[in-house]
């Protein structure tokens, strides 16, 4: 093609879909929002299953039955893994469960995402069985507030970097610094691969943009995350897909 049209200019257009994905259609929007439905009752399904002397395992099958069973009203697709890292591997992200039994005092970092017609929904909760160590207590309202600082942040017009500053600026003020990015384009598969919330991403929301707000917290030997998908609203604040609180769950 170069050679039979030598006055022509070619542009690598590799990621062009991805790009033109990032703003959402009305039915592609229905699919995310079913998807965040999957992902409460997924989570919802986690935070009931772990309690001590229970397998990690056997609440991980609990879970990604609960994120393929769906709703009476529409089932799931094929989620992604759930990661569901406990004690000292919490440490880390993206990490599994093992066929120990949680013990008092450990902390479980769990990510999941419900998904329909291959649309997922990410979500991330930490939950503790007994007594949590006050490093999270601590740490887990900081995380809270800070994320509606940065959805506050998420209007049409505003950059990638500035929610990703407003939120850096209201943490590390309360001495809680995240050295990665807090979220990327979520849509037709887990990340498109495209815009980040971090520093020098200029990328412009616009209204129907879906993000995965991704808050880990990844020390030595412990860990806490907190996340929610979002969508750019028209104006204002934007809408989020997940109905249960966010803050650090304690299981007796």
């Amino acid at each position: 093609m170069q050679r039979h049209l030598p006055n022509a200019q070619f542009v690598d257009a590799g990621p062009l879909v991805n790009w033109v994905r990032g703003v959402k259609s009305p039915q592609e929007l229905i699919y995310m929002r079913q998807a965040g439905v999957i992902s409460d009752l997924a989570m919802q399904t986690a935070i009931d299953s772990i309690a001590v002397r229970v397998r990690q395992c056997d609440a991980a099958a609990a879970v990604t039955a609960a994120l393929i069973r769906g709703t009476d009203e529409f089932g799931g697709d094929v989620p992604s893994k759930p990661t569901m890292a406990t004690g000292p591997r919490s440490s880390g992200p993206h990490l599994t469960w093992t066929e120990e039994r949680y013990k008092p005092g450990e902390a479980t970092n769990i990510e999941l995402g419900g998904c329909r017609h291959r649309y997922h929904c990410g979500l991330s909760r930490t939950v503790v069985v007994g007594l949590p160590d006050s490093k999270l207590t601590e740490l887990a309202p900081i995380v809270t507030e800070g994320m509606g600082v940065a959805l506050d942040a998420a209007r049409p017009g505003a950059t990638c970097e500035e929610v990703e500053a407003a939120f850096r600026r209201f943490t590390m003020e309360r001495g809680a610094l995240k050295p990665s990015r807090i979220g990327y384009a979520i849509g037709n598969g887990w990340t498109e691969g495209t815009a980040s919330l971090k520093p020098g991403d200029k990328t412009v929301l616009e209204p129907n943009m879906t993000f995965h707000m991704m808050l880990g917290f990844w020390y030595t030997d412990w860990g806490y995350v907190c996340s929610e998908v979002f969508r750019v609203a028209d104006s204002g604040a934007p809408e989020t897909f997940s109905s249960l609180p966010r803050q650090l769950f304690v299981n007796a």
